[in-house]
């Protein structure tokens, strides 16, 4: 996920939850949190329950978030990128907020006309690979509950699609021939396939390491005819350290209703 993809979703994100922006500029943007906004993200709950207690006037903060690295310094706001702790409490901020939506091609339609809108189903998910160190991938998948057709990137074709939250007048939705729910599994089904591909160098590496600094342990208590409890606990410190694992969460996703097939990708692996 690039800079310009965070920048895109930290303003999909606090539009959708009603923060207008006060200032926004190519290398940062200053959002009005709601009251909900602030409660949800700013950590003041001692100002609120006070606030609640007495009756007063709620006075939500703004947060400036910058997203290029190299700006001034004397600009006060935190950088949000890919990995950095406020992006990440955006993304779980979705599952209180609302892990599904359902939105509409905000079609322009001319006198006379009607226009069927093709159903689509997305999930993002975040696919860890996890060590002594960790990687974090974003997949964003589309399906076409008519024909079946798969798509990767999906949130970023919909930010550049104009959507309503309600069906346009003069349109109307075509049925699925794939249900929801089965479409769905097929997308799962595409997140763990991507998982199970990647290639496991990095899970090699680990185990190296892993490896190396168990020999370090057992020179460490080699004089023990039986080791002491430390020994198994720091063993198996050292497993939970470096034992590679993947693990998969389903971020949100939801239903769209499309004017056109506008995508020319064809089925397969999900590029990230």
């Amino acid at each position: 996920m690039n800079q310009s993809e965070v920048r895109n979703y930290v303003e999909r994100y606090f539009s959708a939850n009603d923060c207008p922006t006060v200032e926004r500029k190519p290398n940062y943007m200053t959002v009005q949190l709601s009251v909900e906004m602030d409660k949800l993200l700013m950590n003041r709950p001692f100002y609120w329950h006070y606030l609640e207690k007495t009756g007063g006037i709620p006075n939500p903060l703004t947060m400036t978030l910058i997203t290029d690295h190299q700006t001034n310094n004397d600009l006060k706001g935190e950088y949000i990128h890919f990995g950095s702790p406020r992006l990440h409490q955006l993304f779980q901020s979705t599952t209180s907020l609302g892990s599904y939506i359902r939105m509409y091609e905000n079609v322009t339609v001319h006198s006379g006309q009607s226009i069927p809108l093709q159903p689509w189903i997305n999930i993002n998910a975040k696919v860890s690979f996890q060590c002594d160190r960790k990687k974090d991938v974003l997949l964003s998948l589309g399906l076409n509950l008519i024909h079946g057709q798969i798509v990767s990137d999906f949130h970023l074709k919909m930010m550049q699609t104009p959507l309503t939250p309600k069906l346009p007048d003069y349109c109307f939705t075509l049925a699925s021939l794939i249900k929801p729910a089965s479409g769905l599994i097929r997308l799962q089904k595409m997140v763990q396939t991507f998982a199970n591909n990647e290639p496991d160098d990095w899970a090699i590496r680990a185990r190296e390491r892993w490896k190396q600094d168990l020999e370090l342990l057992e020179s460490f208590y080699e004089e023990y005819e039986e080791k002491p409890e430390s020994y198994e606990l720091e063993k198996q410190a050292l497993k939970e350290q470096y034992e590679p694992r993947i693990e998969v969460e389903i971020i949100n996703g939801g239903l769209f209703f499309l004017q056109k097939q506008v995508f020319t990708e064809t089925n397969g692996h999900p590029a990230h």
